[in-house]
């Protein structure tokens, strides 16, 4: 079974034919919403909204560890998080798909391990690559097939929120080496390593980040995001189609 996670724009999956939700505690507290339990074609999968339902949760109070937690104990194969990002790259514009291959994490005070507290042990998880390289592969099968245009490399910065970056922060995040800008891509992604689940992202590019593409287009754009989901259901559908989950 596949664990998919929406953000922002996805709060609900209208290609998710729905068997039942089902609300879950964990020793990390409660997750951001009920988990949603359904089939995509023949495939079965769960779905929990990152957000919250309703939008509600706001990037630096998503509990990440319970999510991870909650839809590890349902036993998923892996996780395909769904995010909505700024573009830097001038090819990354509003409207694109993308694959990222790597993450530079600028997020401070999120819980970002399961190894904490004096009684845990110390454990320091390999994440030279962030996103797990089947699943990656699967997933760019998936956009090949789905004929979505989209960039299947690049370097995701993951800000603390909830306010957008300024310009000077983009140029920084540009030379350090990113090419798109989120908020909710750490520590989600650690998480899911020290689970041993295998972990990957597409990102719908919403607006262009601070300072790039003209003035005026930091903006979340509803219009964009409508869109653009159109083609990450249909990346979902021939992901599930080509390889069961």
């Amino acid at each position: 079974m596949l664990a998919i996670i929406g953000g922002s724009g996805l709060a609900r999956l209208p290609i998710l034919e729905v068997t039942h939700r089902q609300v879950v505690r964990t020793p990390y507290g409660d997750p951001s919403c009920a988990l949603t339990f359904g089939r995509i074609g023949q495939q079965n999968v769960v779905f929990i909204a990152r957000h919250g339902y309703g939008h509600s949760l706001a990037p630096h109070e998503i509990n990440y560890r319970a999510n991870i937690w909650a839809l590890k104990e349902q036993g998923v194969k892996g996780i395909l998080s769904i995010g909505s990002v700024g573009g830097i790259r001038p090819d990354m514009g509003p409207g694109a798909l993308v694959v990222p291959d790597n993450i530079i994490d600028y997020t401070w005070g999120r819980k970002h391990t399961f190894f904490d507290g004096p009684d845990a042990p110390v454990v320091h998880a390999e994440f030279t690559t962030p996103y797990d390289s089947s699943l990656r592969d699967r997933l760019i099968e998936a956009v090949k097939a789905s004929a979505s245009p989209a960039v299947t490399a690049g370097v995701y910065a993951c800000t603390q929120g909830p306010r957008l970056e300024t310009a000077a922060e983009i140029l920084r995040f540009e030379r350090d080496g990113a090419d798109i800008v989120g908020m909710t891509g750490m520590p989600e992604a650690a998480l899911a390593r020290e689970q041993n689940l295998p972990y990957a992202h597409l990102c719908l590019v919403v607006n262009w980040a601070a300072g790039k593409g003209g003035t005026r287009t930091v903006d979340f754009n509803n219009t964009i995001a409508e869109q653009g989901m159109s083609g990450v259901t249909a990346v979902l559908q021939a992901l599930l189609a080509s390889h069961p989950a």
